[in-house]
């Protein structure tokens, strides 16, 4: 029974010690973060954009080692509201955010109807798109798409009912396990992780990226249409986990406390040994 215990807490440590992970439970304090273009903090969130013809994005200071399989998991919220200028469809406001993740530069990003995402090389991005730009977004003014290497004609791409630019709170969820290159999403208007993903596609990103280090963050741009694009809370993990921040930001742990407690836990199991 004590050799199984210690199987189990040595896999605990293993994997914890191994991951990086960068969690901010709101933006009070923007360390670590580099903010690019129109992007500010405005108390505790980071707004992309404030109105129309803007651009903003932000991205991790520092470029963040994943693994040979280039496998992440990543949790963020966001709140799009106040929507100004021109009107398509379903009412007035655009762009959207892209979650990001690029080998480029920690200053990246563009505007208008490529939401700061277009162009951008060694990239996959995850768009949620308030905008209809017509075919390639397959004439749908609120979805979600994932788009590679800056292109805006989305690989893989849902219809949402519910306005993502409602100035309602958004989660999202987004999984990649570079083992069997499945890239998920998710997303909700509550807290809880979906068991089942809205988004899904295989895809190898180790050729997308051609490199282990990528800059993680989002981007935004408005052209005629605009909206304030609040980040309002980002967790990302150099590993794959299913279960990564499933009931929201603050269950988010670093590696290094969840080893910590592994290297504990062991210390009192030897110790029962040892008095047994």
């Amino acid at each position: 029974m004590f050799k199984r215990s210690l199987t189990a807490l040595a896999l605990v440590v293993s994997f914890s010690s191994s991951a990086s992970v960068i969690s901010y439970t709101d933006f009070s304090s923007t360390a670590g973060l580099q903010l690019n273009g129109h992007a500010q903090q405005v108390g505790n969130v980071i707004r992309l954009t404030e109105t129309t013809s803007q651009a903003g994005s932000f991205f991790s200071t520092d470029a963040q080692t994943l693994g040979s399989d280039v496998s992440f998991s990543s949790f963020f919220s966001f709140n799009i509201f106040d929507g100004v200028g021109i009107s398509d469809v379903d009412g007035i406001g655009a762009d959207g955010i892209v979650f990001t993740l690029q080998t480029v530069s920690n200053q990246a990003g563009g505007g208008g109807g490529g939401i700061g995402y277009q162009n951008l090389a060694q990239s996959v991005g995850i768009e949620f798109d308030t905008w209809n730009n017509g075919g390639y977004d397959d004439n749908s003014g609120n979805h979600v798409g994932i788009n590679v290497n800056g292109n805006m004609d989305s690989l893989a791409l849902v219809t949402e009912a519910t306005r993502f630019n409602d100035g309602d709170d958004w989660f999202a969820w987004v999984d990649y396990d570079g083992i069997t290159d499945q890239l998920s999403v998710r997303y909700s208007q509550n807290v809880v992780k979906p068991t089942l993903a809205s988004l899904e596609y295989t895809i190898d990103l180790t050729s997308i990226f051609g490199s282990n280090d990528v800059y993680a963050g989002f981007t935004s741009g408005t052209g005629g249409a605009g909206n304030k694009h609040d980040i309002t809370s980002f967790a990302f993990s150099t590993e794959f986990d299913e279960d990564f921040a499933g009931n929201g930001i603050n269950e988010v742990s670093a590696p290094g406390t969840l080893a910590l407690l592994g290297l504990s836990a062991f210390g009192l199991a030897a110790r029962a040994r040892r008095k047994g």
